[in-house]
């Protein structure tokens, strides 16, 4: 069976966006507006900032320049409409910084900025969008340094960090040159990003040294790697596996400090996102039904019982705690339809 890639996504119907997917009572739409919306984080000034992967572009592939994403993803064209958003506490959107890389695979899936943290007061954003293969020849993959007045900078190139160092066992029909960047999280001073496709986990420090903390290829497969949160002792990381979706296939792992598996939570279905609050640690299931992902079949879990604390979803692709308690989901996050169709909704724990 062919590996798919992580957002691979073109599978959905165009009409995906426009059903009627209902979700459970404790969902409410909290911000509208938003186009292919992935990762998200609360900033310091009490504002949320979500990265989007825009809407792809039709600049030419470049074919014969560089290593291809193969068929049928690939190969990618390219545009400049990813972006970061910044979302006011009543739900009002505006941009943060535009014109940012963004990409076509040529069955439809579109990538761009995959997440956001932050070190303090400054944000980082993380690039999925770019590089040679996503049609970008002058812009890899990188982690930005994002100013409060939307100026920014490159920190780190993560698509020469991928090239000069392999990992252990790379799937040759899931493989994309510059990586598709998934998760970024903030913890003891460092970032760490996720790339699914190879399966690894890297630490960025501020001043862009980038090292390996784990290859989770060598001992686990393509497991697909997605979502990261610090904990005692070490990380929880949650993987989407493969597609067409198998319930239940995929994990959460702990993962310590020095970047061994020490243990592994099976039992899950394509998780996005993984959200540690006290003792308590919450999971974004992309689609929990079997195929491939439809709409409404996205749901939040709490680990503890299990439990099941939302359904309806369609298609999410990132979530974040609010400081008011709730969790925030960004919905409609990787469909193909016109701009602007992405939500980030409240859900409300119970």
């Amino acid at each position: 069976m062919k590996a798919l890639r992580l957002l691979t996504l073109g599978v959905i119907a165009l009409s995906i966006f426009s059903a009627d997917a209902q979700t459970s009572s404790n969902v409410s739409v909290f911000a509208t507006g938003f186009s292919n919306p992935r990762g998200l984080k609360w900033g310091p000034d009490g504002n949320l900032y979500v990265a989007e992967g825009g809407n792809g572009g039709k600049a030419p592939a470049t074919v014969g320049k560089c290593e291809q994403v193969p068929a049928p993803v690939g190969p990618y064209t390219a545009g400049w409409n990813a972006r970061i958003s910044k979302v006011t506490p009543d739900g009002t959107r505006t941009t943060l910084v535009g014109g940012l890389p963004s990409s076509s695979a040529a069955i439809g899936d579109v990538v761009g900025v995959a997440d956001i943290a932050f070190l303090g007061s400054q944000m980082y954003a993380l690039l999925a969008g770019a590089g040679c293969s996503h049609a970008h020849t002058s812009f890899p993959n990188s982690v930005l340094k994002v100013n409060s007045d939307g100026s920014w900078s490159s920190i780190a190139n993560l698509s020469q960090f991928l090239q000069l160092h392999p990992v252990k066992n790379p799937n040759p029909g899931d493989f994309e040159p510059d990586g598709t960047w998934y998760s970024l999280i903030a913890a003891d001073g460092v970032l760490y990003a996720v790339e699914p496709n190879h399966g690894e986990v890297d630490a960025i420090t501020p001043t862009g040294v980038v090292t390996r903390l784990i290859d989770l290829s060598e001992t686990q497969g393509h497991v697909v790697p997605t979502s990261i949160a610090r904990v005692n002792h070490g990380f929880v990381v949650g993987n989407l596996d493969r597609f067409p979706i198998v319930p239940g296939s995929s994990a959460r792992y702990f993962i310590n400090k020095l970047g061994g598996v020490t243990s592994v939570t099976p039992g899950l279905t394509t998780v996005v996102a993984v959200v540690v609050a006290g003792n308590d640690t919450y999971v974004l299931e992309l689609n929990d039904a079997a195929g491939f992902p439809g709409p409404g079949n996205g749901k939040v879990v709490r680990m503890r019982g299990p439990a099941t604390i939302a359904t309806g979803l369609t298609v999410p692709t990132g979530m974040t705690l609010g400081r008011d308690g709730n969790l925030y989901v960004s919905n409609f996050g990787a469909v193909p339809g016109p701009a602007g169709v992405g939500q980030i909704v409240k859900i409300t724990i119970p």
